[in-house]
């Protein structure tokens, strides 16, 4: 699988591959290369290159070919499920659902012509007036995950290149075909050679990136122990950085809640895509007598869940990303038995035909703060429970975390609601919504350790964190009224 440079796809100077799996099968489908330092220099200088012209072209033009993008990408969005699917293992409507969300950010950039106004003051002082306007960084990258092989990196390229910047963007290279099929839209679509770049690859890659003069910001969205490490080097060399870090999201289910419908929507967002999301719920937060109903519930929607390739119609949930991966998750199971938690629903003992990464829905009750399931993020199909006696403690308790990008509450009652939402320290808040990721025109983000850097992405963040602000105080002097110009060596104030 090559490079997209300069238009262009390209092996570039590198020999290095990784493999490409098959999920469901278990297949070593295809190798991706991995980009050198030297092909990382190549796209880079092909989008500065191309940056003066794309950055002087009219806001009305580049909305007009965000348009044509956008369309293109909705025309294609059964194919690009379908290669999400085929090497990430999520099943196919999930992966369309992925596409859908993505198109969502082309259509705020479309909107780049209003997005961009400034604000003008006249007259804030004799004869004197003040304006601001926004204009692009210049080379802008992005380093993207393997769960939302689409979807994230559409949430950093159109913003960034309808704002007037050029863009090299390193996917994951887990599942990187379907950026290749973005870029070849892209060029359909009429964007000048140079202005989206793609280079695979991996840690060589994305120092290579991080490290580059002539990089003027870094978008990131992985786990927090490389969102620390993205945002500390790329900081370091005067990069403007955004990196989104890692989750441990909780759900706190309260006695007032529907029962049925909050362990219904529990199981969607914690078994979803195989929990291999950054805002799937994996601490149940059991308030009160509502610990063994809802432990009984969620033990029924996990077993009901039908566990299968994502291609295949009936199936639910999909395989895991990769043999490591499956391993990891494995043995985080074995150890929250081995720390006394109680395995209600065991996924290892799933039956898949095949030599597939499977693992099936995984449900633990009493689990306590101290333990690995509890305070690792796993990034697998496995939901705790964990029982406290009131709302403050479910509040403190999420509080007291160290991650927060998401979390949601189960209730009828409009006061908790309201109290959870301003106390807890969240990022982002469903009430009554397990998955709150926010729709395009607002930004995606998380508190603490999961985000590094001051802004969110995508939505109206997105367009302050791809462009930097001229604030103009202008003066036109004449001669009407006879009266000298005269400066002060005094500092100015408005008169």
């Amino acid at each position: 699988m090559h490079h997209s440079i300069g238009g262009k796809e390209t092996p570039g100077v590198s020999s290095r591959t990784a493999p490409v799996w098959n999920p469901a099968t278990g297949e070593h489908q295809a190798d991706v290369l991995l980009a050198e330092p030297a092909d990382v220099d190549t796209a880079v200088r092909a989008a500065r290159a191309a940056l003066p012209e794309w950055a002087d072209t009219s806001v009305m033009r580049r909305s007009r070919l965000m348009f044509a993008f956008r369309n293109l990408v909705e025309k294609h969005v059964d194919e690009l499920a379908r290669i999400v699917s085929f090497e990430h293992g999520k099943v196919l409507e999930d992966a369309r659902a992925e596409v859908v969300r993505g198109i969502e950010v082309i259509d705020f950039a479309c909107g780049i012509p209003q997005l961009l106004k400034g604000e003008y003051s006249d007259q804030v002082s004799t004869e004197i007036d003040l304006f601001s306007f926004r204009q692009p960084l210049g080379v802008c990258a992005g380093i993207t995950p393997f769960n939302f092989p689409a979807m994230v990196p559409l949430w950093m390229h159109p913003i960034a290149i309808a704002t007037g910047n050029t863009f090299v963007l390193k996917p994951s290279e887990r599942d990187p075909s379907v950026c290749n099929l973005i870029a070849q839209l892209y060029a359909d679509a009429g964007l000048p050679d140079g202005v989206f770049n793609l280079v695979h690859g991996d840690k060589v890659t994305v120092d290579a990136i991080l490290d580059h003069p002539d990089v003027a910001a870094v978008s990131f969205v992985g786990s927090t122990p490389i969102a620390r490490y993205v945002h500390e080097r790329a900081t370091a060399n005067g990069k403007r950085v955004q990196a989104l870090g890692g989750a441990k999201n909780h759900a706190v289910v309260l006695p007032d809640a529907d029962l049925d419908r909050a362990a219904d929507h529990l199981a969607a967002a914690a078994y979803g895509s195989a929990g291999q999301r950054c805002m799937a719920i994996s601490v149940a937060v059991a308030v009160g007598d509502v610990a063994v109903p809802l432990v009984e519930h969620l033990r029924k929607k996990a077993r009901a869940i039908k566990v299968g390739p994502g291609m295949e119609a009936g199936s639910e949930m999909g395989p895991i990303v990769t043999p490591d991966a499956l391993a990891r998750i494995r043995g985080y199971i074995a150890s929250g038995v081995e720390a006394g938690a109680d395995l209600v629903v065991d996924g290892r003992q799933l039956d898949v035909q095949g030599d597939g990464f499977f693992v099936g829905p995984t449900l633990f009750d009493r689990v306590t703060p101290e333990m690995h399931v509890y305070r690792d993020e796993i990034f697998g199909p496995v939901l705790v429970v964990v029982r406290v006696g009131s709302l403050q403690e479910a509040i403190d308790l999420i509080n007291d975390n160290e991650w927060a990008n998401g979390t949601a509450i189960f209730t009828s009652s409009g006061r908790a609601a309201r109290v959870f939402q301003r106390r807890v320290q969240v990022g982002m808040i469903g009430v009554n919504v397990p998955v709150p990721v926010p729709m395009a025109f607002y930004s995606f983000g998380g508190w603490k350790q999961s985000l590094f850097g001051a802004h969110h992405i995508h939505g109206p963040e997105g367009v302050a964190f791809y462009t930097r602000a001229k604030a103009v105080t202008a003066r036109w002097p004449g001669d009407e009224d006879g009266s000298p110009d005269r400066g002060d060596l005094h500092f100015p104030t408005a008169v």
